[in-house]
C-alpha cells in the first residue's frame, strides 16, 4: 500500500493537509524555497484560520488559473486589505459552492473589496442590473441565467460579511438575526424582480392583479442560505392573468434562485394557485384547520400589489389571533408537533437539527403556541420572527427571562450550524454531521467559531455543544408552555411580568381544565408569599400543569396536589424530591390526575413518594418480604394499640406502594392480588398476636390456641383494594381447660381483633368478616375444631362446601390451622364428587344470588362481579369443577381461581380455548374492579358508563389519552361475552 503524500511540516503548521498545498502556495507567490514569504505572512495566517485551509487555498488557486490576468490585483488585495482578506478567505474556506461560483464568474470577487448596501432597493437595483443589460428586461432562459448570477453574487456578499470575522477576528461579527434578515431581503428582491420578468412575459402588470404573501421563514425574516420560500398568492380582477403572473414568477425564481412553494395556500397543492381576497376569507372562515392559522402567524406581504397585500394582512390577522379559541386548540397543536417529530427517520433522529427532539421546530412550536394563546390581547407578541417573539414573551413575563435567553441562545446556535451546513454546497440540509465524520465536524466547527478546549478537538467540542443545546431546547420546550400561567399568578409587582386573571383563566381553559377559576385559586395558594416553598412551587407548577393536563381529570389532580402539598408542608424533603426528580413529578401527576385513592394515602404515607423515581424499588418488594417486615415491626410495639397503629401505618404504606405500581403499569393482576392479600394477612397476624398477648397477660394463663382461616378472596390470595377479609376463627382448649372457657377466651381475642381493625379510619376499611362461619351471624364467632367437625359432618350444605374451597390457614397456631384444613378436605372435595341433585342446587343458588344481589338498575354488561362473564360467573364455574372433580384431580385442590383453571385445562375438563376465555375474563374483571377503586377512592363493582371516571379507568387499563374510552368498554364487553358463553356451556350444561 502506497502512503499518501503529505505537505511539508512547515506548510502543515498552517493547517494544510493536502499534499498539493506546497505547489499552490509557491504558485501564488506566498512560499519560497526557504519557507513562507514574509510579505505574505498575514495571508498565510488568515488561511490558517479558515474553516478549511485546504479548501480556501484550492479556491484561490483555481481563480488564479482561470483568471491569471487579475491575479496580481487579487493578490495585492489579500495582502493589503484586511476586510477583503477576511471575507474572501472566510467564504472560500467554508463554501465549495460559492468557490465554484467565483471560479465560473471571474471578477465577481471584486464586489467583496468594499461595503455594499443591503437595503431592499439596492438589492432590487443590483438584480435589475443583470436583467437589463440593454435597458429591456430579459425573459425566458436568459432572464433565469442572469437572475441566477445576480442572486448568487449578492448571496456571496452576505456570506462574506457573515464569515469574515472568523478569519480576521477584528472584523465585525454580524448577529444571526441580521444575516437572516439580509437573506430575507434578498429573497424579497428576487421575488420582486421575478414578477418584473413575469410581467414582461405575460404582458400584464401586477398592479391590481396580484400580491405575494410571504409565509414561513421568509414571512418571519429569518431565511436560511438555502430555503424554500413559502408564499400565498392573492389575486383580483382576471384571475387567469394573475395565475399566469404567479406561475411565471415561480418558474423564473425557482430555476434561478430558490424554490417558491405555494403549498400553504387554501386546500394546499390541490387548491387554486391564486384566490381572491373574498375567496381566502371564505375558506378561512369555514374550512381552515388549526395548523393553517399557526402558519398564517408569519404571513406578510412582500411583493406585487401593495394595497392588495395590505388588505389580505388585515383580513387574516383577526382570524389568526382568534385561533386559540377554537375547540381542542392546544391538543391539536401538540399533536401536530408529535406528528412532525414522528416523521423523522430513526437513523437520523439524533442528528436532525430541524425536526427532531430538541431541534428548531421545538422552539418554533412552543413560541408560536404561546403567541397564539396570549397574542389575542397583547399586540407586543404579534411578531412573525421567532427571536423577536421569544424576546417579547420574556419581556412580557410570559416566559422567564433566563429561560427566554437560554432558549434564544440555543436556537441561534442551531440556526448558525444550519447556515454553515447549507453554505458548504448550497444545498438544503438540516442533518448534523455524523460523529464519525471527523473532517466535516472540524470544518463546521471552525466555520461556526468553535475552537478546541481542554484537550478536545474542535469537532468534539461542537458535537458536545450540539447535544447540550438539543437537551436544553427539549427541556425548555416542555416547560415553556406553562411558564406564563405561573407568572400570572405570582405576586410580582411589575405589571410587565404578570398576566391578568382573565388571561390566566383563559390559559387554563386552553390546557383542558374544566374549572379554570378554581384551578387558578389552587395555583395562587401554592405560590403565595416569598418563602422558599413558594419559590420551589413556582418552579414546579409549569411542569405539573403540563402533566396534569394530560391526565383524565386535571382539575381533580391539581386540587389533590394542593392538598398533598399542604399536608406535607412541614416535610423537608417533599418539594426537593419533586424539584430534583423529574420522573417523580411525571408519575405523581399521573397518579393525582387519575386516582382519588392515591392522594388520600399519600398525605399519610409520604415516604412512598421517594420510590416513584425508582420503579425497581416501587414494584420490586416480594409479598413474603413485606409480610416479614410488617410482622417484625408490629411485634416490636409495646402494646395492642401501638401494634395496631404500626400495622395500619405499614399497610397504608404498602397499599399506596402497590396502588402506585399498579397505576403505573409495573405490576400485573396476579401480583397486585398477591401483594394486597399478603399485606392483609400480615396485618391480621400482627393484630391477632398482639391481642392474644394482651388477653393472655390479663388472665395470666393461655386457655386456648387460636387459628384464623382465610376464606373468599383472602383465602384465594385474590384480594382487591376494597375487599373485606373473610375469615373463620378456630380454637382448641389447652390441657385442663373446658371447651366453653376456651371458646370464651378465643372469642374475646377475635372480637378485639375485629373491633380494633375495623375502627373508623381515613384509610380504606379493615373489615374482618366472619359471616361464612357455621350458622352465619347467628352462630358463635369462634368454635373449637371439634365443633366445626361435628357441624360439617351433620349439617353442612353444598354452599358451605363450596365456600370451604377457598379456606386456607393464615394466622395463629399453625398446627391447629393445618388440622382444620385436613378436616375440611373431604367436605370440599367430596369422595364421589357431586350428585345431580347437589349440582342442581348449586346452579339454583347461583341464579338466586344473581337475581337478589344485582343492584337495581345495574347494567349486567358492566358489572364486574355479578355481570355476564364477570367474576362470579368464572368463579362459580371453577368451583363447580372443583367440587365435582377435586377428589380425583389433585391440581384442582387449590384456593386460587387461576391455578384451578390451569389444572382444569391440564385434566381435560374443558377445551383450552374455553379455559383461556375464562382466564382472560377473570383477570380483566379483577383489574377493572381494582381500577374502579383506585379511580373513585371507594369500592365499586360497576364500570362507569361515561365521563372522566370511565376515561380514567381506561387509562389505568393501558389506553392512551387519545383513545376513545368507549373502545375499552367495547373490549371489556367482548371479553366477558365470550366468557359468559363458556359459562353457559360448562356450568349449566356440563
Amino acid at each position: 500500500m502506497v502512503e499518501r503524500a503529505r505537505p511539508t511540516a512547515s506548510v502543515a503548521r498552517y493547517g494544510f493537509t493536502d499534499p498539493r498545498a506546497d505547489g499552490q502556495l509557491r504558485a501564488a507567490g506566498w512560499w519560497t524555497e526557504s519557507g513562507p514569504d514574509g510579505s505574505a505572512a498575514d495571508v498565510l495566517s488568515a488561511l490558517s484560520r479558515a474553516a478549511d485551509p485546504d479548501l480556501a487555498l484550492s479556491g484561490l488557486d483555481r481563480i488564479r488559473e482561470v483568471d491569471p490576468a487579475a491575479w496580481n490585483g487579487l493578490d495585492q488585495a489579500l495582502r493589503a486589505n484586511r476586510t477583503f482578506r477576511g471575507r474572501m478567505l472566510g467564504v472560500l474556506g467554508t463554501s465549495s459552492a460559492l468557490a465554484d461560483f467565483m471560479v465560473s464568474n471571474t471578477g465577481c470577487w471584486k464586489a467583496l473589496e468594499g461595503h455594499k448596501s443591503t437595503e431592499p432597493d439596492q438589492y432590487v437595483s443590483s438584480l435589475l442590473g443583470h436583467l437589463r443589460p440593454e435597458g429591456e428586461v430579459l425573459t425566458g432562459l436568459e432572464a433565469e441565467q442572469a437572475l441566477r448570477v445576480g442572486y448568487r453574487e449578492l448571496l456571496l456578499g452576505i456570506a462574506a460579511a457573515d464569515l469574515g470575522h472568523l478569519v480576521e477576528p477584528g472584523l465585525r461579527q454580524p448577529p444571526y438575526a441580521e444575516i437572516g434578515a439580509q437573506l430575507t431581503t434578498l429573497a424579497e428582491a428576487a421575488l420582486t424582480v421575478g414578477l418584473l420578468v413575469a410581467e414582461s412575459e405575460v404582458g400584464a402588470s401586477v398592479e391590481g392583479l396580484l400580491a405575494v404573501i410571504a409565509m414561513g421563514k421568509c414571512g418571519g425574516r429569518e431565511l436560511n442560505y438555502v430555503s424554500d420560500v413559502d408564499v400565498i398568492f392573492v389575486g383580483d380582477g382576471d384571475l387567469s392573468v394573475s395565475t399566469r403572473l404567479a406561475s411565471t414568477m415561480m418558474r423564473v425564481v425557482g430555476k434561478a434562485c430558490f424554490e417558491v412553494d405555494a403549498a400553504l395556500r387554501p386546500e394546499g397543492k390541490a387548491g387554486a394557485l391564486v384566490r381572491t381576497l373574498d375567496g381566502h376569507a371564505a375558506y378561512y372562515q369555514k374550512w381552515a384547520k388549526t395548523w393553517e392559522f399557526q402558519a398564517l402567524l408569519k404571513a406578510r406581504p412582500v411583493a406585487g400589489d401593495a394595497e392588495l397585500g395590505r388588505k389580505y394582512a388585515e383580513m387574516v390577522a383577526p382570524k389568526v389571533w382568534a385561533a386559540a379559541d377554537r375547540e381542542n386548540f392546544v391538543p391539536e397543536v401538540q399533536k401536530m408537533r408529535r406528528r412532525v417529530e414522528g416523521h423523522v427517520p430513526s437513523a437520523h433522529a439524533e442528528r436532525e437539527l430541524k425536526l427532531g427532539r430538541g431541534g428548531l421546530r421545538d422552539v418554533e412550536f412552543a413560541v408560536q403556541l404561546l403567541q397564539l394563546v396570549h397574542g389575542r390581547i397583547d399586540a407586543e407578541l404579534r411578531s412573525p420572527s421567532t427571536m423577536d417573539a421569544l424576546a417579547a414573551l420574556g419581556d412580557g413575563g410570559y416566559v422567564g427571562r433566563k429561560d427566554a435567553a437560554e432558549l434564544a441562545s440555543s436556537y441561534e446556535f442551531l440556526r448558525t450550524i444550519e447556515h454553515r451546513l447549507q453554505l458548504r454546497r448550497l444545498r438544503r440540509t438540516h442533518l448534523f454531521p455524523a460523529a464519525s465524520d471527523v473532517s466535516e465536524l472540524r470544518t463546521i466547527a471552525r466555520a461556526s467559531g468553535v475552537r478546541p478546549a481542554r484537550g478536545k478537538s474542535e469537532g468534539a467540542v461542537l458535537l458536545a455543544e450540539f447535544r447540550r443545546h438539543l437537551q436544553s431546547i427539549r427541556r425548555l420546550h416542555e416547560k415553556l408552555f406553562y411558564r406564563p400561567l405561573l407568572q400570572s399568578v405570582a405576586n410580582v409587582p411589575t405589571e410587565a411580568l404578570r398576566l391578568t386573571t382573565k388571561q390566566a383563566e383563559s390559559r387554563l381553559a386552553a390546557l383542558g381544565y374544566a374549572a379554570p377559576d378554581g384551578a387558578l385559586q389552587h395555583i395562587k395558594a401554592l405560590t403565595a408569599g416569598m418563602s422558599r416553598r413558594a419559590a420551589i412551587q413556582q418552579a414546579l407548577l409549569p411542569v405539573l400543569l403540563d402533566l396534569l393536563a394530560d391526565t383524565p381529570d386535571p382539575d381533580r389532580g391539581l386540587l389533590s396536589y394542593r392538598k398533598v402539598s399542604e399536608a406535607l408542608e412541614a416535610t423537608p424533603w417533599y418539594l426537593r424530591v419533586l424539584r430534583d426528580e423529574g420522573a417523580v413529578v411525571e408519575r405523581l401527576a399521573f397518579l393525582l390526575g387519575t386516582s382519588r385513592l392515591v392522594p388520600d394515602l399519600l398525605a399519610r404515607a409520604p415516604e412512598v413518594l421517594q420510590l416513584l423515581g425508582d420503579p425497581a424499588r416501587l414494584a420490586g418488594r416480594t409479598p413474603a418480604e413485606v409480610a416479614t417486615s410488617l410482622r417484625a415491626a408490629v411485634r416490636r410495639q409495646p402494646g395492642l394499640n401501638a401494634a395496631v397503629a404500626a400495622a395500619r401505618s405499614l399497610r397504608r404504606h404498602e397499599m399506596l406502594r402497590i396502588a402506585s405500581a399498579d397505576l403505573l403499569g409495573l405490576l400485573d393482576v396476579p401480583a397486585v392480588c398477591a401483594a394486597l392479600s399478603s399485606v392483609w394477612v400480615a396485618v391480621l397476624q400482627g393484630a391477632l398476636a398482639a391481642a392474644f398477648r394482651q388477653r393472655q397477660a390479663e388472665l395470666g394463663q393461655t386457655p386456648a390456641k387460636i387459628a384464623v382461616i382465610g376464606m373468599g378472596r383472602l383465602g384465594g390470595a385474590e384480594l382487591g383494594y376494597g375487599s373485606d377479609a373473610d375469615v373463620l376463627f378456630v380454637c382448641e382448649p389447652t390441657e385442663g381447660v373446658s371447651d366453653s372457657e376456651a371458646a370464651k377466651f378465643a372469642s374475646s381475642v377475635a372480637e378485639t381483633v375485629r373491633k380494633i381493625l375495623g375502627a373508623p379510619s381515613p384509610d380504606p376499611a379493615l373489615v374482618v368478616d366472619a359471616d361464612l362461619r357455621p350458622e352465619g351471624r347467628s352462630g358463635p364467632l369462634v368454635r373449637t375444631l371439634e365443633s366445626y367437625r361435628s357441624y360439617y359432618g351433620r349439617w353442612a350444605e353444598v354452599w358451605e362446601s363450596q365456600a370451604l374451597l377457598r379456606a386456607r390457614f393464615i394466622a395463629g397456631d399453625e398446627d391447629l390451622g393445618a388440622r382444620f384444613i385436613e378436616m375440611i378436605d373431604p367436605i370440599r372435595y367430596p369422595q364421589e364428587g357431586l350428585d345431580a341433585v347437589r349440582v342442581r342446587e348449586i346452579r339454583r343458588i347461583k341464579a338466586r344470588v344473581e337475581t337478589e344481589r344485582m343492584p337495581k338498575g345495574a347494567d349486567p354488561t358492566r358489572h364486574t362481579k355479578l355481570g355476564r362473564g364477570g367474576l362470579a360467573d368464572v368463579e362459580w364455574t371453577v368451583q363447580l369443577m372443583q367440587l365435582r372433580h377435586g377428589h380425583e384431580v389433585e391440581g384442582l385442590r387449590t384456593t386460587s381461581t387461576i391455578e384451578a383453571l390451569k389444572a382444569a385445562a391440564e385434566a381435560g375438563l374443558a377445551e383450552p380455548a374455553e379455559i383461556e376465555s375464562l382466564t382472560e375474563a377473570w383477570l380483566l374483571a379483577t383489574r377493572v374492579r381494582n381500577a374502579g377503586m383506585l379511580v373513585r377512592g371507594k369500592a365499586v363493582d360497576e364500570i362507569p358508563s361515561s365521563g372522566r371516571d370511565l376515561a380514567a379507568v381506561a387509562r389505568v387499563l393501558g389506553y392512551s389519552a387519545d383513545d376513545d374510552p368507549g373502545e375499552f368498554l367495547d373490549a371489556y364487553r367482548r371479553t366477558t361475552r365470550r366468557a359468559h358463553a363458556v359459562v353457559e356451556t360448562l356450568f349449566y350444561q356440563g
